[in-house]
């Protein structure tokens, strides 16, 4: 039971790196490059990110479960080292989604907010990519 658990863990951290590589650095930029206007692409990428960002919550929040397992003292001593970016990148997570991502839809000062919710994407897939490197060492 523990190794399964334990197994979980490292899988969910694959996860939640693993999506935001996919999406942030494959899918979206091949929407810009291969829809027929930016404004397309834009709406598209606007719905995969909010969806990345509940990725990212219940990622986060099942590593946070298995964090306070009893049963785990190995899973509990990695994920503990990883606590700080776990939930940094959830929190990184729901600053893009609600608090960057009205201003870019709104295409209010597009270049800052694009940068911004760009720094705060690359900012969570570094915690994401740390929870996965402390889980597996």
């Amino acid at each position: 039971m523990q190794a399964r658990l334990f197994k979980l863990a490292v899988w969910v951290a694959a996860l939640w790196w693993g999506s935001l590589t996919t999406v942030g650095f494959g899918v979206v930029p091949m929407l810009f490059a291969n829809l027929p206007t930016p404004a397309l692409a834009g709406n598209m990428a606007a719905r995969l990110f909010a969806a990345q960002t509940w990725v990212a919550v219940v990622c986060g929040l099942l590593l946070l479960l298995t964090c306070r397992s009893n049963r785990l003292p190995a899973l509990v001593n990695k994920a503990q080292s990883a606590l700080v970016y776990i939930v940094g990148g959830m929190l990184l997570a729901l600053l893009s989604q609600f608090g960057v991502a009205p201003h870019i839809v709104a295409r209010d000062n597009l270049a800052l907010w694009h940068s911004v919710g760009t720094g705060l994407y690359v900012l969570q897939w570094l915690c994401a990519g740390v929870v996965f490197k402390k889980l597996l060492v």
